[in-house]
């Protein structure tokens, strides 16, 4: 559906596909060291990255670069507004064990840090310093895995849209009195789906309405977009690429994601203030690494896996190991045949204008109006980053691996792992269940019928047997 409404532009979120430029470092002159030793240059190049990874960590998880979403008062009292059988079992609840199923219903996990900290501010957001919870990058670049919570995974669980439609409702419902961008986000398209995000409704509208320098001008046309969900990706693959986002239309740099953090009430020197705090969050992103794989592993089929997935998948997605390679390549749409929305949704205009403006360096940086396809990702830790494709439509690799298997629709259990598909624990659907009766029961669901969700494409394995397909999976697992 085209969208166009200013007033949802006011729903500011850090949560759009965050990847940003990294530290430049100053080498020192040093005498020649041997190949097996590190010179003092580079020793202190990694020092100075490192600090800059610990501040960058520091500053998503205090500092709030947005106002306060809503007060932690109305989360906590946000049981509400929940049907009446989860309402009996939260009213007999304590007050922690209420805590527990708020965050379990929006999708919110702990910070890793604060896993076993009762009554801990969940990794999405940090408090404001009154009482409110600011919203972070890590509302959807922070998720769990096997129950674990990891600090750069796409949090696949995460329930914008409900948690938007009833803190709103007891907030009100404790007497409060939401400013109106904060009421506007009722009717912002959030995501139809738990764990993806209509992350381009906040790129598209907040940048539209500010000028080349960043001054903000609410008479700004913005421009025609459609609809349509993301998948957030995994940010320990960032440090591999040159260009974000799923089509590389801009290239990587920490202006580039700091269009998520153009709320009105920031001012552009405010927001051009933060560039070094943004340099430093980089630095963490890139910092991150994957999780290793958690179950059993057949090394033999692997290695099979690898001479098979170097012949066949190596072209896009690049060499693992010693001698590791990522080509960072497009593949046309018309090859990949993938969901074409992303392409089609976004307005040229906005990325003409993203690049001519103070984000692209008044058009210094190379800006790609028109992409013809997508970027294939790096598969570094793909084993626990489920779901898979750009919108998030396919739950495990095997699924990925058998074109014609992909569900109709899928759900999702919370923390189960299917270790012999690879990937999300689900039930499948050749249709949504009848008795699914509102909204909120609806977005449980992914439902690959719906605007931009697709699971076409990407028909590559067709070419492979069924042992070829096994032993890729296997090999999957080790990356």
């Amino acid at each position: 559906m085209r969208f166009r409404s200013i007033g949802a532009f006011c729903a500011a979120s850090i949560c759009s596909g965050l990847a940003i430029v990294g530290v430049a470092c100053v080498r020192a002159e040093a005498p020649a060291k041997s190949a097996s030793q590190p010179s003092v240059a580079s020793s202190a190049a990694d020092a100075d990255r490192a600090a800059a990874a610990k501040r960058g960590y520091e500053f998503i998880r205090t500092k709030p670069y947005l106002p306060a979403e809503f007060p932690e008062t109305a989360f906590d009292e946000i049981w509400r507004t929940w049907p009446a059988d989860l309402q009996v079992k939260a009213k007999a609840a304590t007050p922690e064990e209420r805590r527990k199923m708020a965050l379990s219903r929006y999708g919110l996990p702990p910070a890793p840090e604060n896993a076993d900290t009762e009554g801990a501010i969940p990794m999405a957001y940090v408090s404001d310093g009154n009482g409110g919870w600011a919203i972070t990058c890590l509302s959807c670049h922070g998720g769990k895995v096997e129950g674990k919570p990891i600090a750069g995974l796409g949090n696949s669980h995460f329930a914008f849209k409900t948690l938007t439609n009833e803190i709103i409702r007891a907030w009100v419902l404790g007497g409060g009195k939401p400013q109106p961008w904060q009421l506007s986000r009722l009717t912002a398209p959030l995501g139809l789906s738990n764990g993806t995000t209509d992350a381009q409704v906040f790129s598209v509208q907040l940048t539209a309405l500010r000028d080349d320098d960043l001054n903000l001008n609410m008479k700004n046309t913005v421009p025609d977009y459609e609809h349509h969900d993301l998948d957030a990706p995994p940010f320990w693959n960032v440090r591999k690429k040159k260009r974000l986002y799923i089509d590389g239309f801009a290239e990587k740099t920490p202006r580039t994601i700091m269009q998520f953090v153009l709320y009105p009430n920031n001012k552009g020197e405010t927001v051009k203030g933060w560039e070094s705090d943004f340099r430093d969050i980089l630095a963490w992103i890139e910092s991150t690494e994957p999780p290793k794989y958690t179950g059993a592993l057949d090394k033999a089929l692997a290695m099979q896996g690898a001479k098979v997935f170097n012949r066949v998948c190596a072209e896009c997605h690049g060499e693992y190991g010693p001698d590791s390679t990522y080509p960072e390549r497009r593949v046309p749409i018309e090859e990949i045949g993938t969901d074409p929305l992303r392409l089609t949704g976004m307005p040229p205009e906005h990325r003409r204008r993203f690049g001519a403006g103070w984000f692209g360096e008044d058009g210094k940086r190379t800006v790609v109006e028109k992409p013809d396809g997508y970027i294939a990702p790096p598969l570094d830790g793909i084993w626990a980053s489920a779901p898979y494709f750009h919108n998030g439509s396919v739950p495990t690799l095997w699924h990925v691996l058998h074109p014609s298997e992909r569900p109709v629709v899928w759900k999702r259990t919370e923390d189960g792992y299917d270790h012999k598909r690879v990937g999300l624990e689900v039930t499948s659907y050749d249709t949504l269940p009848s008795d699914v009766r509102n909204d909120v029961e609806r977005r449980g669901y992914f439902d690959t019928r719906l605007s931009g969700k697709s699971a076409a494409g990407h028909d590559y394995p067709d070419q492979l047997t069924e042992e070829e397909k096994q032993a890729v999976l296997e090999y999957l697992k080790t990356l």
